[in-house]
């Protein structure tokens, strides 16, 4: 039997192939209840039908934006003035539609976006600022939501109880019972009359409407209990200015005339034009099917919902929302197919459908045998060709007791609880700050062996402050209360390259909040270092007007820098660059002295700042290098930063200390057989010293950088890679290459966690794909299994634990479930047959 479900009723936990789903669909046969027994599985015929779609979409809209772009070239000299403002939209005092705005991004009409004037002319028709963003009064925004509408799209309205009762209703044996109930009835009555007559089978209808009312019961609840954990998985939130305060608000409340901040990894959460921005790249696949990304700029400023912001950061005026979008089209008119099916699900089908086949023998087998009886009784009697309506009544009950064996010995809501107890696991695990947003990776995660966590963030506690720092040769430890006297000790010069530097290289904002304090935006490195900044007396604002920002490469994991390049108030360029320690001096061949003087970096200077860096990364410090570089007048946007020739203004060291509890956290996960790596971007000393604190690197455990491990041939991978504790320095492709050979080549269960846009591959690589739910970004989140909202390695180990405990209650009420089936099956039989 094991053999059999192995071969026949086999799936992956994600990602299975579509022949392997039909198959086991094929073998399952003649079911009781289809609509119930296959409600939580995949609707592969729904699913194809919405590809098909999906396809279809894309191509529409594909061809509607080339034809869109060539008819441009043609038709320069025709003239926009046929536009009619309809008069509820110029009443409620605006001055563009939305079909007209939708038209203008959808199919990127430049022809139209001119003739409204651009961008500040679009914003002034929807009574916007694109700095101060809409005004919150409450009438004007419920008067635009009106003209406009609401950034929602349409869904399916919930499935009422009733739905459910006439689906319990669909199961063939009970259908079988109910006309048994109705001719018991029937010749009851006409034989022993009313209401002595009624007895049996008002006694079957009473059973049928039992057990279809505490079935349509437990899975309307069940029904209540998804539909929570999918408005869960739908909160988002973005970066938008309303009253010219920035602010965090759900993609839902999104109205046109708002300015949206964007950055890489977010999802375009409505039709927009670009306003400004710098580098910014957009993957369109989800809608056109190109897999090139965009470049969008000012001569091509459309941005369409659902699309993903590959790289660079930008302000986005709203224009469409909602059902006036073409993402929201599109997903109004697919149906998605629901989730694959986890394997024990499958498992359990196999083992319902092959109890089921033997049910059905021995119901057969059991009427054969009692109507064998009464016939043999009828020729002992001489009576067989005279049959009377007790006859009649008696071969129904034989037939009742068949069906009876088969609605016993058929565990056909052994899948469907499998369904309820991984779906109980996942409210649970909503309570511990776990998002699963796939029912699989609550039962996967059950058998995890290995857990790739990042290190900051999920390991520490993701607040950083700068505690070191060395300038102009000179190594300082930084407070609160020293901060201004190490402005006074620097030279005059090396302090202004140092705030120019800190302020205009930054992915991160101050702004003053709506409370009138001042507040620092961006990530939790971006924060540290503004606050530095401003803790020596900086003024964000003023170098931000000093300086006008020519280009800007922002971070990612795969350069480990920042570069921008400004124009200075006096004239003339500057590079300003910031990132990994180790790269950053690897690109200068200056440094500032002691006297603030720009000297030639010799062999002594660079063993110091390279020491300096060491001494930092082993106090467990995340380290950064800023360094800047002179550019020629003749530099053009379009040029790439240099990348050598800086001269490098110092290092700073920032402390982010290990969370609480991960270092039992990691014990108990060893205790458990799972064993913990390490996957970092940083120092390999910073993440050592993190990695000793948390009790994941050993003495018989290996650190290893990124780099290195990529020179690494097939054979010293085999050797290398179950030591592996620590991966320094290391890219997605690294961490993607891990998890590969770890669950191919060693056959582990892995889980990654991630929080960039390029942690989605190995996130979908993994058997269970953690994203962080703050730091995370959407495409982070999109590819993920489960979602940690805290960010915190313990809560994984929860996730672990929970997975585990439904693992084990599953098989026990399986064994005790098959174990009932059999017992019931045997008495039914042995009965009916010392019956007959």
């Amino acid at each position: 039997m094991e053999s059999y479900l192995n071969e026949n009723f086999e799936v992956k936990s994600k990602n299975s192939p579509e022949e392997v789903l039909q198959r086991w669909r094929r073998l399952c046969g003649i079911v009781k209840n289809p609509r119930r027994r296959f409600r939580f599985t995949a609707n592969l015929s729904k699913r194809g039908e919405a590809a098909a779609m999906r396809r279809t979409i894309q191509e529409k809209l594909r061809i509607a934006i080339l034809v869109s772009k060539a008819a441009l070239q043609f038709i320069q000299s025709v003239q926009l003035s046929d536009y009619k403002l309809p008069e509820e939209v110029k009443d409620a005092g605006f001055q563009i539609c939305g079909d007209e705005l939708g038209s203008i991004v959808e199919v990127h009409d430049v022809k139209k976006f001119r003739h409204h004037g651009g961008v500040d002319g679009i914003a002034e028709k929807l009574s916007t600022s694109t700095t101060e963003g809409l005004n919150s009064d409450t009438e004007l925004l419920n008067r635009r939501q009106q003209i406009y509408g609401i950034n929602k799209f349409t869904e399916s309205a919930a499935t009422s109880f009733w739905v459910f009762v006439w689906e319990a209703f669909q199961d063939m044996t009970l259908m079988i019972l109910g006309v048994c109930a109705i001719v018991s009835l029937l010749v009851g009555i006409a034989t022993e009359g009313w209401p002595k007559g009624a007895h049996d089978g008002l006694g079957i209808v009473a059973s049928i409407l039992l057990v279809v009312f505490v079935t349509a019961t437990s899975d309307y609840r069940q029904s209540l209990q998804f539909r929570d954990l999918d408005k869960e998985k739908k909160k988002i939130s973005i970066q938008v200015t309303r009253n010219g305060y920035r602010q965090k608000m759900s993609i839902y409340e999104l109205l046109p005339g708002d300015i949206v901040h964007l950055a890489i990894g977010d999802q375009v959460p409505a039709d927009g034009l670009f306003v400004s921005g710098f580098s910014v790249l957009i993957d369109e696949s989800s809608l056109t099917g190109e897999s090139e990304p965009v470049m969008v700029n000012s001569e091509n400023p459309f941005l369409l919902s659902g699309t993903k912001v590959q790289d660079g950061s930008c302000k986005m005026l709203v224009t469409s929302v909602g059902m006036r979008t073409q993402w929201g089209k599109l997903m109004a008119t697919l149906s998605e197919g629901g989730d694959d099916e986890t394997p024990l699900q499958v498992k359990l089908n196999g083992v319902a459908t092959i109890i089921g086949k033997i049910g059905l023998f021995f119901a057969v087998v059991t009427f054969a045998v009692l109507v064998q009886g009464l016939v043999s009784l009828k020729l002992q009697q001489g009576s067989l060709r005279s049959w009377t309506g007790d006859d009649a009544l008696e071969l129904l009950e034989f037939f009742a007791v068949a069906v009876t064996i088969v609605v016993v010995a058929v565990p056909e809501g052994l899948p469907l609880a499998v369904t309820l107890s991984l779906a109980f696991a996942m409210k649970k695990m909503m309570n511990d700050k776990a998002l699963v947003r796939h029912l699989a990776a609550c039962e996967t995660m059950g058998s995890a062996t290995t857990i790739c966590s990042d290190k900051t963030g999920t390991l520490t506690t993701n607040h950083m402050t700068v505690v070191k720092t060395c300038f102009c040769m000179n190594s300082k430890e930084v407070s609160n209360n020293n901060a201004s006297s190490l402005c006074s000790e620097l030279p005059e010069p090396a302090v202004k390259l140092l705030l120019e530097s800190i302020f205009n290289n930054t992915g991160g904002e101050v702004v003053v909040n709506q409370n009138g304090k001042r507040e620092i935006l961006g990530t939790p490195t971006e924060a540290a270092i503004l606050e530095f900044g401003l803790s020596l007396g900086g003024d964000f604002q003023g170098e931000k007007q000093a300086c006008k920002l020519v280009k800007v490469e922002p971070f990612n994991s795969t350069k480990k820098k920042m570069s921008v390049v400004v124009e200075l108030p006096g004239g003339g360029l500057r590079a300003h660059c910031k990132g990994a320690s180790e790269i950053i001096l690897a690109a200068c061949d200056k440094v500032l002295n002691s006297n603030g003087e720009v000297v030639p970096l010799d062999e002594e200077s660079t063993s110091h700042l390279k020491a300096t860096i060491n001494q930092f990364a082993s106090e467990a410090l995340r380290t950064l290098c800023l360094a800047y570089v002179e550019l020629e007048n003749g530099f053009s946007p379009e040029d790439p930063i240099p990348v050598s020739g800086y001269t490098c203004i110092g290092v700073i060291g920032i402390k982010d200390p290990v969370r609480p509890g991960v270092k039992e956290s990691v014990a108990m996960c060893r205790s458990a057989g799972i064993t913990v790596r390490m996957v970092t971007g940083d120092n390999i000393n910073t993440a050592k010293a993190i990695a000793r604190e948390c009790g994941i690197l050993t003495d018989d455990g290996i650190a290893i950088e990124g780099p290195e491990f990529r020179e690494k041939s097939q054979e010293e991978l085999l050797e290398l890679i179950p030591k592996i504790q620590v991966m320094a320095r290391s890219s997605p492709l690294d961490k993607h290459t891990l998890v590969k050979h770890l669950r191919t080549t060693f056959g582990e269960v892995v889980a990654v966690t991630g929080d960039g846009t390029n942690d989605a591959p190995a996130l979908h690589e993994a058997d269970i794909g953690l994203a962080m739910g703050i730091a995370g970004t959407e495409v982070a989140k999109e590819s993920a299994d489960v979602i940690i909202l805290d960010d915190n390695f313990s809560t994984i180990v929860t996730v672990a634990k929970w997975g585990r405990s439904v693992y084990i209650n599953i098989q026990k009420f399986v064994q005790f479930q098959l174990t009932v089936n059999v017992v019931a099956l045997i008495v039914n039989f042995t009965s009916a047959c010392l019956t007959g």
